[in-house]
């Protein structure tokens, strides 16, 4: 779908990945109550976007609290912006794959962001559920993703950048993708980095080789804030086939959206622009991060980037 200069940019269409075990938090955090009106970070998400421009929300759900997620969103957002949903499962592969014994977990982020490629024809971000993203971000993908080169055509993405020291954790590891850019802002490649932690020096990602890399703090990271064309729904497909030839068989591998773009990156059939952000992030792998997280949206509203009741 395209715009041309005399109409209308058509409004991107913002998809949530919710389908997240959440084992490391201990329950269903994508619907936990974190604001002081009970609100989710999911609310928030969905509010920002909403004023950015977003014309659509897309969720990316399991099936088995489909029931809980829906009744959530209807009491709050429901009927404010349309929204669809749309199920990850575990057997949802190409023709000629199946599921390895063992395995339990789906594939991962970017077998999330591919699950909704029938439910989404128009340009599109992807964001986790339980990551607090903050109003700016949202407003500069939106000024993106309603742009001429986004609206027109194929192979033009972006993600949102945040400082890997501002998004650490006090009581875990945590999954990032270290970013590299250009001296003019695009993205030369994503590493997923699975295991990283605070440290004296800054932070160090331990590989499961057990090789330590130090890093400083500074690095820009992803935390899955991105923005696509229609186009990356195919040229993933692709990807996801080439995963599953070489790591299909394996009981806990993973498909990383960064490994999409990296690859895509490569092989110059995309570039990604590297969007800075003034917005604070933070979420809720750990519930110890809970109280963090509340304490930050009380101060957010104090400071008047949010009402006390967000849906009234």
């Amino acid at each position: 779908m395209s715009a041309t200069s005399e109409s209308r940019p058509v409004p991107p269409t913002l998809v949530i990945l919710a389908a997240g075990m959440g084992s490391r938090y201990g329950g269903l955090k994508q619907i936990d109550a974190m604001g002081p009106s009970g609100e989710a970070v999911i609310d928030y998400s969905v509010f920002d976007a909403k004023r950015a421009g977003f014309g659509k929300i897309v969720f990316v759900i399991r099936r088995d609290f489909e029931d809980a997620f829906r009744t959530f969103v209807d009491a709050r957002f429901g009927h404010s912006i349309p929204v669809d949903y749309v199920f990850q499962q575990l057997d949802d592969l190409p023709d000629g794959f199946s599921v390895p014994e063992g395995r339990e977990k789906p594939w991962g982020t970017a077998h999330a962001v591919l699950t909704a490629a029938n439910a989404v024809k128009e340009p599109f971000a992807a964001i986790n559920a339980d990551d607090f993203y903050g109003r700016d971000a949202y407003v500069k993908l939106a000024a993106f993703l309603t742009g001429p080169a986004a609206q027109a055509d194929g192979g033009r993405y972006c993600m949102i950048g945040f400082q890997l020291k501002n998004t650490l954790s006090d009581f875990g590891t945590v999954s990032r993708g270290l970013c590299t850019t250009d001296a003019a802002g695009k993205l030369l490649s994503v590493k997923e980095l699975t295991k990283i932690a605070g440290s004296a020096e800054g932070a160090e990602n331990v590989a499961s080789d057990g090789t330590v890399q130090k890093l400083t703090g500074e690095e820009f990271v992803s935390m899955n804030m991105w923005g696509f064309t229609p186009d990356y729904f195919s040229h993933s497909r692709d990807n996801f086939i080439a995963f599953l030839k070489t790591q299909g068989n394996e009981a806990k591998s993973e498909w990383y959206i960064p490994t999409v773009v990296d690859d895509l990156i490569k092989a110059g059939t995309a570039t990604v622009d590297v969007l800075g952000t003034t917005s604070a992030w933070f979420g809720v792998t750990y519930q110890e991060d809970k109280p963090h997280v509340m304490e930050s949206i009380r101060n957010l509203i104090a400071a008047g980037e949010y009402p006390e009741r967000l849906w009234e």
